[in-house]
């Protein structure tokens, strides 16, 4: 059996790259970056299982056609494992087609992103990392925040991690409020529609899954119903909301600020406003959520070798 990971042996722990390498004949890649398409075909050719990274193809904004690409130069290919809770990096659908399982990796991050996106939501409201700006630049300037306490956070897709965001965001005083497109109920958190989300929240945090069905889910006139002067932060998929309209809002001072992770800044209508904090991802890159990411990753892998898949996402 061979096994082509799309990460280096380093990112496993010995324990975890032994219990992996005794399910077949494991090759890695030497470094965790964007390769050329050609270097990955080449890297994975002959093999029947692959895991894979968005990062080695570009990240999410670019992963789905080269992964696709690597696909079809894998006649005998029969699983994928991820490497991310996220999916929709990935052409579920073709490799439905081609009947070749995907198996994500639900729930490892919980923690880890849940509090990023509440230091995050700390950061916009002490004015943290924009007095850092100026005064990296000899400009600094005395910036007037707010308090989190007693505001209302209307949270965007309750699932794993943005239920565990509200649970933090009640144990420091706020009024957590939700929207999700399945009915669910957590204590402490009243769900509403789409639109009431929009109009009662101080603060806005995006928990959806990163999937078509997804893209563009907050535009012009969603943002128009928003209060004025809310911060918004968005840990999941810059493809949730639309930029133009955002950075319309930003100017205008309709939205006091956005935090968003991507991996490309250059080509946005974001670019150079100064209440738009710009990251590449990394909330989830903590000790503990990284050694359960491959204690998971290398079980999907087992029970794909063995034909008893979990988590698969393109059922």
């Amino acid at each position: 059996m061979k096994i082509a990971i799309f990460l280096p042996r380093t990112n496993l722990d010995d324990q975890q790259a032994k219990n992996l390498e005794k399910l077949g004949e494991v090759v890695y890649t030497k470094k965790w970056m964007e390769y050329p398409i050609n270097e990955l075909i080449q890297f994975a050719k002959g093999v029947e299982f692959i895991g894979i990274d968005p990062d080695n193809f570009g990240g999410f904004e670019k992963a789905k056609e080269r992964v696709s690409q690597l696909i079809e130069t894998l006649p005998n290919l029969k699983g994928i494992a991820l490497a991310t809770t996220s999916f929709g990096w990935v052409d579920l659908d073709y490799c439905k087609r081609k009947h070749i399982p995907v198996c994500n990796i639900p729930g490892y991050s919980r923690e880890a992103v849940a509090e990023h996106t509440i230091a995050l939501l700390l950061c916009m409201a002490k004015r943290i990392l924009i007095t850092d700006r100026k005064t990296q630049k000899g400009k600094y300037e005395l910036e007037q925040g707010f308090e989190l306490k007693g505001k209302t956070l209307g949270i965007i897709g309750l699932g794993n991690i943005g239920s565990r965001t509200a649970e933090l965001a009640l144990g420091i005083g706020m009024n957590v409020i939700a929207y999700n497109r399945h009915p669910k109920k957590q204590k402490g958190v009243v769900l509403v529609s789409l639109e009431e989300l929009l109009q009662r929240s101080d603060a806005i945090a995006f928990h959806v899954t990163h999937e078509e069905a997804n893209e563009n889910l907050i535009g012009k006139k969603e943002i128009q119903k928003m209060k004025k002067g809310v911060v918004i932060v968005n840990t999941c998929d810059r493809s949730v909301i639309d930029e133009k309209a955002l950075a319309d809002a930003i100017k205008s001072g309709h939205v006091d600020m956005y935090t968003y992770e991507a991996q490309d800044f250059e080509h946005t209508p974001l670019v150079g406003l100064e209440r738009v904090i710009e990251l590449r991802g990394f909330g989830w890159n903590t000790k503990e959520s990284i050694h359960n990411l491959f204690n998971i990753f290398i079980a999907n892998m087992g029970r794909l070798i063995a034909g008893k898949p979990q988590n698969i996402v393109n059922t």
